[in-house]
Formats: structure tokens, sequence, C-alpha cells
């Protein structure tokens, strides 16, 4: 799955002022619209027993998200061209119905 962060995000201005960076809360969040796509249903519930974040992504930087793995749990890896940004793993509860 590929995405870019609008210049305009919501969670820019605060994150930093200046220098906006797009905030790995916000990684994360494309990363489990990733696995929702996949799995073809919401998750309920999820933990990240395992995440790193290893280099910044600026707004409208394009980046693609990498998936290994199948309900419930999946290995991630966050991409902006060949940097890795991030890499871990997301495990679902239960699956939505």
């Amino acid at each position: 799955m590929h995405f870019t962060i609008a210049h305009d995000h919501p969670c820019l201005p605060g994150h930093f002022p200046g220098r906006p960076l797009v905030p790995g809360v916000v990684l994360l969040e494309q990363v489990l619209l990733a696995v929702e796509a996949q799995a073809g249903v919401p998750l309920a519930a999820l933990r990240l027993p395992q995440v790193k974040f290893m280099a910044p992504l600026l707004p409208g930087q394009p980046a693609r998200i990498e998936l290994d793995g199948q309900a419930p749990r999946w290995k991630f890896r966050v991409w902006r061209g060949d940097v890795l940004l991030a890499r871990g793993e997301l495990a679902a509860g239960d699956m939505a119905a």
C-alpha cells in the first residue's frame, strides 16, 4: 500500500512547528488501514508488541507499507524509497463480524 501525508494534515502544526514531521502514530494508522484492507474486515482490538521507528517521514513524501503474515498477526515495514522508516508487529484480538 502506498500513501502520502498531505502538508495540511491536522497533526502537523504541532509536530513540529517550522519543520513538520509525520508523527509515528500517523504511520501506524496507515499500517492499520493496510492490515484491515488485507484482512477484509475492521479489526476490533489490536496490540503492537513491537514497533521501531528508524527515520522520519516528511509531509508530501511518498511511502509504502509491506505486510507479512495474515490474521491474526502481521509484521510490517514502512519505506520511503529504499529507506526503512519503521518496522514492527501488529496482532489482532477479535476480528469484527
